[in-house]
């Protein structure tokens, strides 16, 4: 009689799952989790990420402040966030567990590496008991795996020392997980094979992924592999992009499209520095970068850059940008385009560094001396950033001004698929260099006035130094309007303050009408700017499938705000504004427009769920007509 092996039944179809990674910082989960992410890319479902990292650069083993996760949502349909709560949850060892049980849903799967839930490593994190034996994790399924026995079981044939093979464990995890949700083995192996370049490290990794995969196949722990069909997205060519990679993108199309070569003047700060990394690839794009000395340093060279005719960024996090503020002032002074990009983190001062927050909108806006206003951008998603740096760029060309662009640790390091822009559908942001007399003497003799401004935009002419016959002084001592000449003259000052600031309220007639999404008749209508736009799209969907009445706008120009803002905001009775500070944008557009406009805050160092924003709605839905829970109105 032949012996026969039992087959598992097919896998099960579902429409979506959130999956999370967690372990030790050295436990290499966000390179697991990026790996599950590209498999699903590539299989074509729709995605969005959202990496954990700890606070510290290396803090000790074992504990909860040493725990990094990575979660990511993948799906058969159209998503925008990485999931309000895991329905699975990886833990490597008992910190990750106790981190991250709390954000798993009730009845969810928490899969453990039992090897690492040793007394030891139980009494680091505060465990007095086995949470494995002690019932406390009976609300949940639970799936005990002895992954580093086993890694090292499939590893130590090759030759692979004992510690050595432990390090393979993030890839015996991961090829469990790749067959548990059905996700192809390919991608990974091949990367495998391009990533590694020690043999052994290469074999051991391939060896410990493959374990996993068969571990998943042929255990009874598992009764049956999930399968997320690919979602239904618009034809074209897709790529997975996290914030940082398409800002650092769009300030390479930003210098083609300007026909001019880029500088960076960087100095690294998380969680910025991986746009320094990313354009330092690009010098074939005539990107030319520099890891500076200071923060001073960086925004100095990138001004000087913009003086002698280049796009000139410079790049940080909070604590940056307010040792950049003098610059910037000198820049405003100056009147040249500059980008200022700020990656925003939770703070004051070192705070959050690896957290993210939106709570930069106030310096952003008042953070220099004097009346100094410049134009503020906000980048939305992961592949928003790409549009949000050429927008960004157009603005400081166009009208001789630095911007400011903002971004934060949630967008820059979430992920999700782009469609590929046709590149013929990009604008055109070139700006003509002066390279003639623009004044006439009182003697009638030609000559170059560096503050004769465009009577439309008020944008002063830009010559490269070196132009023959445009040679010219600007500093940042006040200057006459045209000439360009010291003077000190109150009347003189007045005309120049009140100048600087026309021009940059100008921009409001050359930046988009805001436009409302959902119910233009509606009570509530919730306002936000940044990375809320992933909760509130979510949330908004799903108040409107429960009948409840809801418009939304969402900024992308937070200085100067559109035109017709106050007009629309005026249609509402309440204005809801999501903000990850303490109501910095809801008292802007209070004052600006006298609307009864109400902060939802959070400042936690994590992104808004769209549990937490369904249920301000609800809230302020029951304010007007007592209904339910449900928000319907009447």
């Amino acid at each position: 009689m032949t012996d026969t092996v039992e087959r598992k039944p097919a896998a099960e179809t579902i429409t979506r799952v959130v999956v999370r990674f967690a372990g030790d910082s050295g436990d290499g989960m966000q390179l697991t989790g990026d790996r599950f992410t590209e498999s699903s890319a590539i299989f074509g479902n729709d995605l969005s990420t959202l990496p954990d990292f700890p606070a510290e650069i290396r803090a000790p083993a074992g504990t909860v402040n040493g725990v990094s996760s990575f979660q990511v949502h993948i799906s058969d349909h159209d998503i925008t966030t990485p999931g309000d709560a895991p329905n699975v949850l990886i833990a490597m060892n008992p910190a990750a567990l106790k981190a991250d049980l709390g954000r798993l849903e009730q009845g969810g799967l928490v899969i453990v590496n039992r090897d690492s839930f040793v007394q030891r490593d139980l009494e680091k994190v505060g465990y007095m008991t086995n949470p494995l034996e002690d019932g406390s994790l009976d609300s949940y399924r639970v799936v005990e795996v002895p992954m580093t026995s086993l890694t090292i079981q499939a590893t130590v044939p090759l030759g692979v020392k004992n510690r050595d093979a432990e390090r393979s464990k993030n890839f015996f995890a991961l090829g469990m997980i790749s067959w548990l949700f059905s996700r192809p083995r390919e991608p990974t192996l091949d990367w495998i094979q391009t990533k590694f370049k020690d043999d052994l490290v290469r074999a051991a990794n391939t060896a410990a992924f493959n374990a996993g995969y068969h571990f998943g196949e042929t255990t009874e722990l598992f009764d049956h592999a999930y399968q997320v069909e690919s979602a239904h997205m618009r034809a074209g060519e897709y790529t997975n992009i996290s914030g940082n990679t398409a800002l650092a993108w769009g300030l390479v199309a930003a210098g083609q499209l300007a026909k001019l070569p880029v500088f960076l003047g960087s100095y690294p700060i998380t969680p910025a520095s991986d746009i320094l990394h990313e354009l330092s690839k690009n010098k074939h794009f005539g990107v030319r970068t520099v890891q500076a000395e200071d923060e001073i340093a960086a925004a100095g060279m990138a001004l000087g850059a913009a003086f002698a005719g280049h796009l000139g960024v410079t790049t940080t996090s909070g604590p940056g940008v307010a040792l950049k503020s003098e610059t910037i002032s000198l820049a405003i002074s100056l009147e040249l385009p500059m980008l200022l990009i700020d990656i925003q983190r939770g703070g004051p001062s070192t705070g959050l560094p690896t957290k993210t927050e939106a709570a930069d909108l106030n310096i952003a806006m008042y953070g220099r001396h004097a009346e100094a206003p410049l134009p503020i951008v906000a980048a939305y998603s992961p592949s928003h950033c790409f549009h949000a740096a050429i927008e960004a760029a157009r603005i400081a060309l166009k009208y001789r001004t630095p911007v400011i662009l903002l971004s934060d640790g949630y967008i820059a390091n979430g992920s999700e698929p782009w469609l590929l822009p046709d590149v013929e559908t990009l604008p055109d942001i070139s700006v003509p260099f002066t390279t003639e007399m623009n004044h006439t003497a009182p003697d009638g003799s030609p000559e170059f006035w560096p503050y004769l401004r465009d009577p439309e935009t008020l944008a002063r002419p830009w010559a490269i130094p070196g132009t023959a016959g445009l040679m010219h002084r600007v500093g940042g001592l006040e200057k006459q309007d045209g000439s360009g000449d010291i003077d000190y003259t109150p009347e003189n000052h007045e005309r120049m303050v009140h100048l600087r600031a026309a021009k940059i309220a100008g921009i409001a007639k050359d930046i988009p009408l805001v436009e409302v999404v959902g119910d233009l008749d509606a009570d509530i209508c919730i306002l936000g700017w940044g990375s809320t736009w992933a909760a509130i799209d979510a949330a908004v969907q799903r108040s409107r499938r429960r009948g409840m009445k809801v418009a939304w706008v969402h900024l992308v120009h937070l200085s100067p705000l559109p035109a017709n803002l106050g007009e629309v905001l005026k249609g509402f009775r309440k204005i809801i504004v999501p903000e990850l500070n303490l109501g910095q944008l809801t008292r802007i557009v209070r004052a600006e427009f006298l609307v009864d406009a109400q902060c939802v805050s959070k400042v936690q160092g994590l992104p808004f769920t769209a549990t937490e924003l369904e249920a301000a709605l609800d809230t302020a839905a029951f304010a007007f007509n007592g209904s339910h829970s449900t928000g319907v109105q009447s």
